[in-house]
């Protein structure tokens, strides 16, 4: 499902018990110098990430002061990010002009401790060519480093590296649990482009050899995944960036299924089996 850019007004744009990603939750809060936001999610374990801008973030006492340095937009800079036990009361307050934060979640019963994500704690990989049309970067905020302090909640920045390219690639799904081959993971993806005129695809196939459904992606557009094989693009002589969500139905590592068609492309893109271990 795509949901076009528009104002929420600090309002969930995937809500608690979506009908679409239910394991998901997502927000994105604008604030002004001196501006407050509050908010718990009971059920939903969450995690902070300020897009542009820096705040102060007070967990029910664990504080995360000065969080996020980028101004321009997501390539300038680092991201951080601060994590929020399920139901747990946070406050943010912008400390710079104005910011823009990501509020992510996942569903999650257990309370575990809050904790940040500073820029040089991140989890990074970079995989593809060029060549192969798929060169792109990877940044968990949530990775492998903090398994064991997070319930079911992935966060991720994902760069197209260079202009033009395909992400995503070769297709996958994760929407059953059918252990070991694939995990139930519902997905959002929040996608930026530089310039921000630029735009790109979604695509989104159902089953293996048969046509599916593409939605026209631009600057600000959510993307809801519930099921299928979902590779996407941007156009030439632009960068991609998405911020993505991942929400786990029984763990929290991440089993992708490779679509049969596609998977042998595995085989024939750098640095790919890497970003797969990533995911966990």
């Amino acid at each position: 499902m795509h949901i076009a850019p528009f104002d929420n007004q600090n309002k969930p744009i995937v809500d608690v018990e979506d009908p679409t990603v239910p394991l998901n939750y997502f927000n994105i809060v604008k604030l002004k110098k001196g501006e407050a936001f509050e908010y718990a999610v009971p059920g939903y374990e969450t995690c902070i990430v300020p897009a542009t801008g820096t705040v102060d973030v007070d967990i029910e006492g664990f504080k995360a002061d000065a969080l996020g340095h980028r101004v321009e937009d997501v390539w300038d800079g680092e991201p951080e990010g601060v994590y929020v036990p399920t139901a747990a009361r946070a406050t943010m307050v912008c400390q710079s002009d104005e910011a823009e934060v990501f509020v992510c979640g996942a569903r999650y019963d257990k309370v575990l401790e809050a904790f940040t994500v500073r820029s040089d704690e991140l989890d990074k990989v970079q995989y593809g060519s060029d060549d192969t049309k798929t060169h792109r970067k990877i940044k968990h905020i949530l990775g492998t480093k903090y398994h064991d302090k997070v319930g079911r909640l992935l966060v991720s920045e994902l760069f197209t590296v260079g202009e033009g390219g395909w992400s995503g690639f070769p297709s996958h799904k994760h929407d059953t649990d059918r252990l070991p081959d694939e995990t139930r993971h519902d997905e959002t993806y929040n996608f930026r482009f530089k310039p921000n005129h630029g735009s790109g695809v979604q695509m989104l196939q159902r089953e293996d050899g048969k046509a599916g459904d593409a939605y026209h992606i631009v600057d600000g557009s959510t993307i809801c995944i519930d099921n299928g094989y979902h590779p996407c693009a941007v156009l030439p002589g632009y960068q991609m960036y998405y911020f993505t969500i991942l929400g786990g139905l029984s763990q929290r590592s991440l089993v992708q299924y490779f679509q049969p068609s596609h998977a042998y492309q595995i085989e024939t893109i750098p640095g790919i089996k890497d970003m797969i271990a990533k995911f966990k």
